[in-house]
C-alpha cells in the first residue's frame, strides 16, 4: 500500500508503516541501540502523521459528524499522551530500563488509537463525507506532512488555526536538526 489516494486511505498506510517500525522494535533485543534508531523513526513519522490529522482530519470530523466534537477531542487528548511519552522517549537511550518501559507503553497507546480510528473514526467519516471531500482531504494530508514538525512538542497548540500557522515553522526548524544530527536515518 503507497502513500496517495484519499484521507483514509493515506492515513491508513501511515498507520502501517509504524506498525512495521514496531514490529522491528519489538524484534530486537532489549538494549540494542538500534531499537532507539527504530524509535526515532517512529517518532517522526507520528509526529508529522499527528499534526496532519490535527490540522485537518479533526477539524472535517467535528464539521462531518454528529458528535464531532467529542470525536476529535478524545484524539486529541490521545495524541497528547503519545506526544510526552514521545517527548520522554527523546531523552532515553535503548540500553536504559525507562526506554523499554515508555517505548512498550507508546506502542499500546499507539495501537488502541489506530485501532479506534480505523474501526470507529474512518468509517463514520467514509459515510459522512463526499469522496471529493475525502479526496481532497488526502491531499491537504499529505501537504500538510510534508511541513509537520519531526518531534514531539507537547507545550504547542493542537486546534486551529494556532497550529496551522506554527507547525511548518517548527517543522521547518525540526527538519534541520534532524539533519544536522542524522537522526530518524538508518545507517
Amino acid at each position: 500500500m503507497g502513500h496517495g489516494g484519499n484521507v483514509i486511505d493515506e492515513l491508513t498506510t501511515d498507520h502501517r508503516e509504524v506498525e512495521e517500525i514496531f514490529s522491528r522494535i519489538e524484534a530486537l533485543p532489549v538494549g540494542d541501540p538500534q531499537r532507539k534508531e527504530l524509535a526515532d523513526q517512529a517518532t517522526i513519522e507520528l509526529v508529522r502523521h499527528s499534526i496532519a490529522e490535527e490540522m485537518h482530519l479533526y477539524p472535517m470530523a467535528r464539521r462531518c459528524l454528529a458528535n464531532g466534537d467529542s470525536v476529535a477531542d478524545k484524539e486529541l487528548e490521545d495524541h497528547s499522551a503519545a506526544e510526552h511519552i514521545m517527548k520522554q522517549l527523546e531523552s532515553c537511550q535503548a540500553d536504559e530500563p525507562a526506554f523499554d518501559r515508555l517505548i512498550s507503553f507508546l506502542m499500546s497507546e499507539i495501537r488502541n488509537h489506530v485501532k479506534d480510528e480505523e474501526n470507529n473514526l474512518f468509517p463514520r467519516l467514509r459515510q459522512a463525507a463526499s469522496a471529493a471531500e475525502l479526496d481532497e482531504m488526502g491531499e491537504k494530508i499529505r501537504r500538510a506532512k510534508k511541513t509537520a514538525p519531526t518531534r514531539p512538542h507537547p507545550a504547542t497548540p493542537s486546534t486551529p488555526p494556532v497550529n496551522k500557522i506554527l507547525a511548518p515553522g517548527t517543522g521547518l526548524v525540526d527538519r534541520a536538526r534532524d539533519a544536522l544530527s542524522g537522526r530518524g536515518k538508518s545507517h
